[in-house]
């Protein structure tokens, strides 16, 4: 990978946003090319093989990363370049859970502090690992960028689960926010 851009260039370039985040899905920025940074699978943020230690330079740049197709980037309305993310850009790690079966809403928090609670615009899914048969849930964020569900927020969830049909199959799953979200299938069908 080579680094044609300078990551405090970089920094320097991400607009100042007094609320919300930076439009990244309209900037049509040219390609500069790829940045030896890297998002591992526990979230864990490296550049040039070395973990970014400093969580508001992490929080800064995962509101400038934008998916397309199957590639990554950090965008600024100046500079595209493309960044590795071994799984999902962002991990859940923790759920907070208000109320009860249909009106329960999950609220979920991400590791670079962002508050995703589930429902129509943040669904979860699950996907099932066709070697291991392990599950690996995921949470939506924002557009096309999910949240893997750590373990342990994946494990409360499983004790949230309820049965419910769907397609003549009964399926384990979770309510948020007016949603039904399927785990998996029944085990007690």
């Amino acid at each position: 990978m080579s680094d044609p851009v300078d990551v405090s260039n970089l920094l320097a370039q991400i607009p100042k946003a007094d609320k919300g985040l930076p439009p990244v899905h309209l900037w049509d920025t040219a390609f500069c090319g790829d940045i030896d940074m890297r998002i591992a699978r526990d979230g864990t943020w490296y550049y040039m093989g070395t973990p970014i230690g400093r969580k508001p330079m992490v929080k800064l740049f995962s509101t400038i990363i934008r998916r397309d197709g199957d590639d990554y980037f950090l965008i600024t309305p100046v500079e595209k370049v493309g960044i590795q993310v071994d799984d999902a850009p962002f991990v859940a790690v923790a759920l907070d859970v208000q109320g009860q079966g249909e009106q329960q809403v999950l609220r979920f928090t991400t590791n670079v502090d962002e508050l995703i609670e589930a429902g129509r615009e943040h669904p979860l899914r699950v996907e099932i690992d066709p070697v291991t048969q392990e599950p690996a849930p995921y949470l939506r964020v924002r557009r096309n960028l999910d949240a893997l569900i750590h373990r342990n927020v994946f494990y409360q969830l499983v004790e949230l689960a309820q049965s419910r049909p769907i397609d003549g199959q009964l399926w384990l799953g979770v309510w948020s926010d007016g949603e039904f979200f399927p785990i998996a299938p029944d085990p007690g069908a």
